[in-house]
């Protein structure tokens, strides 16, 4: 299967949104999609080949013209693995959500810009890590040795 986010992202476009609603109505040739949406078939044919590489839509010839429609167990999966992410159990509430990320394996910018001192709830900061008590490492942090903010320099510093 094509990586969710490269499906999310080619539906994220209105206009390829409202191409997949129409083909999954009915199969169409580009002129026609062109001229139901009122944009041009070059238009329609870039917007196609995102589709395309997103594995949502294939195209058939028929004649001189080629005819598209929606690849619906494509589509079944795209649903099925949404769903699957909406039954995941949330992120625990006691702790800190760039340490729960990084427990399960997220690295990334998004992950280390997610907060600026590694700590969600910036109620329960007293001071700078270095002064935080061993309980309050506790509340914020779960079971861990040491403050996982000391040595962590704020990003874009």
């Amino acid at each position: 299967m094509i990586p969710l986010i490269t499906v999310l992202k080619a539906l994220s476009d209105e206009t390829r949104f409202r191409l997949l609603e129409l083909l999954l109505a009915k199969n169409l040739c580009g002129k026609a999609l062109a001229g139901s949406l009122g944009i041009s078939e070059a238009a329609v044919s870039q917007h196609l080949k995102v589709l395309k590489e997103a594995g949502l839509v294939e195209g058939e010839k028929r004649g001189y013209w080629m005819h598209y429609s929606v690849q619906q167990e494509s589509l079944k999966q795209v649903i099925h693995e949404l769903e699957r992410l909406a039954r995941q159990s949330s992120v625990p509430t006691d702790r800190c959500f760039r340490m729960y990320a990084e427990s399960k394996g997220y690295e990334g910018k998004e992950v280390k810009a997610m907060c600026q001192c590694c700590c969600e709830r910036p109620e329960k900061l007293k001071g700078k890590p270095e002064e935080c008590t061993p309980q309050q490492i506790k509340e914020c942090h779960g079971d861990v040795k040491g403050h996982p903010c000391q040595g962590r320099r704020k990003e874009g510093k």
